[in-house]
């Protein structure tokens, strides 16, 4: 097994899933569906019982792992709207600069959901930047905002893909005429081939409403059952191409995001309805990636990080049988809550390393998180990092590889969509701090009565029984460590 310190130039694959709960896999205990191509990771690598992302939804997640900053430091970092600028600025560090500085080619294919562009608003009909390629990515193949969002239309490096002038496209948040379809027409909705439940009512594509309002660009548009084919097929034939060299590839799979859509040939493959399928659509996908891999001779010399950007969720805007077809399924685990909360169910997500000859097969309790792996991959590859950078990026590259005797974080903040709810969780406990003690109930979130709470996670891991009142110099204590973090910018060791 390589010294945590040396040198390293394995390739690097981050497989992050969206919206996929702890217990979404087999391998993580679900017995409604199957994932065996994710359980061959798991079962040849290191499975995580205490991984974690950084946020409990997608941007904030999505922003710390690229920058290895905790995203309510950055301005702006909540859930990126459909005209969204770059959120991360030119020359910032990044784990694909980094990685890139250390020679490796560097590709993300997939959501993105970052922003794209500057000034007002992303040029939809010309240069799409700054964006992957001005942090430290040679290549990006994206879905630019979400699937639920507009436009619905792909990105590769600067430009949409088959965009034709003759029909430019115009994104906005203003119904662009009276007769535009929408959503929220009865007459529209009547036609959808999936219906909404909550916002999601706005410009209707592929027969689904959206999230804000699009024109033109139809040569551009895709369909929402094409997606996850078009990621396995670009990212496979970037990996062949990049076969003789180091590299990274940031495999961002938009599964299980609304709209839950697979591919015809996925749709009924469980009985938990699209968001089941979905799933075996995600297994899919790893499947064809590691396919490749072992095609290529290249299984031995690649280490496979597999991630979710958060916590699951069931009804988050369309009518797609998530609750009716649950049945005994259990996405979050034993864990409470799942995306937009900051109960374990929110960020504690299945977590794999897989280097086959490297990583001893088994499981590891040890606290890793998605914002750690800046820090982490550069110490692999023995990259330094620049001053002020990844503030909050852990280096845990000997958790990460299983060695004997590794420690994993010490603590670690978990936070929504933003500020100011955060929570920290220091060794067994954890504290959550609301900005009112109001109780809070309904279809995608839920928190407990009073501003603060605490559980010890080692006797609680449900989190059951709050211990606010009962140990009040904890939660002294725990509150003014969340403050000192907040207020000295940083939180990695050595900083």
């Amino acid at each position: 097994m390589p010294d945590a310190g040396a040198a390293e130039s394995p390739n690097i694959i981050v497989i992050m899933a969206d919206d996929l709960g702890y217990g979404d896999l087999s391998c993580y205990g679900a017995t409604e569906l199957q994932t065996p191509n994710i359980d061959r990771l798991a079962d040849g690598g290191l499975r995580f019982t205490q991984g974690y992302c950084s946020a409990s939804t997608c941007t904030p997640t999505r922003f710390s792992f690229l920058t290895g900053k905790y995203a309510f430091r950055q301005p702006g970092a909540g859930i990126a709207p459909p005209n969204a600028t770059s959120l991360i600025e030119p020359g910032t560090a990044t784990i694909a600069s980094l990685l890139h500085d250390a020679g490796y080619a560097t590709g993300v294919v997939g959501k993105w959901h970052l922003g794209l562009g500057g000034g007002d608003a992303p040029d939809w009909n010309g240069l799409l930047k700054p964006g992957p390629l001005e942090i430290g990515f040679d290549y990006c193949f994206l879905l630019p905002t979400t699937n639920d969002r507009v436009p619905s239309v792909y990105v590769e490096n600067h430009r949409v893909v088959n965009l034709d002038p003759n029909d430019p496209l115009w994104v906005g948040n203003k119904r662009p005429s009276p007769d535009h379809p929408v959503g929220s027409d009865p007459e529209v909705r009547k036609t959808l081939k999936m219906d909404w439940n909550h916002g999601h009512n706005q410009t209707v594509h592929n027969g689904i409403g959206r999230i804000g309002f699009f024109t033109g660009g139809h040569a551009a548009r895709w369909r929402d059952e094409d997606l996850a084919d078009a990621w396995v097929e670009k990212s496979n034939a970037w990996i062949r191409d990049h076969k003789d060299e180091p590299f990274f590839l940031f495999f961002a799979s938009h599964d299980l995001h609304v709209p839950r859509m697979p591919h015809e040939r996925f749709q009924g493959k469980t009985k938990l309805g699209y968001r089941g399928d979905s799933i075996v659509q995600l297994d899919w996908c790893v499947g064809e990636l590691t396919k490749t891999l072992d095609q290529l001779g290249l299984t031995e010399n690649t280490l496979i990080v597999f991630c979710s950007d958060n916590g699951p969720v069931l009804d988050d805007g369309y009518q797609d049988g998530a609750i009716t077809k649950l049945g005994s399924h259990q996405p979050s685990g034993i864990y409470r809550g799942g995306k937009y909360s900051i109960y374990e169910g929110g960020t504690r997500t299945p977590f794999i390393t897989c280097w086959p000859g490297q990583i001893k097969p088994g499981t590891s309790d040890k606290i890793v998180c998605t914002v750690d792996l800046p820090a982490s991959m550069a110490a692999l590859v023995d990259q330094p990092l620049p001053e002020g950078a990844c503030p909050d990026s852990f280096n845990v590259l000997p958790a990460l590889l299983g060695k004997p005797e590794a420690e994993g974080r010490s603590s670690l903040v978990q936070q929504p969509n933003k500020g100011p709810t955060l929570a920290l969780r220091v060794g067994d406990w954890k504290v959550l701090s609301y900005p009112d003690a109001k109780p809070r109930k309904h279809l995608t979130y839920e928190k407990g009565p009073g501003k603060y709470e605490l559980y010890n996670l080692a006797e609680d891991p449900r989190e059951e029984n709050n211990l606010a009142e009962s140990q009040p110099e904890r939660l002294k204590e725990m509150l003014e460590q969340l403050e000192q973090i907040k207020d000295a910018g940083h939180s990695r060791p050595g900083f």
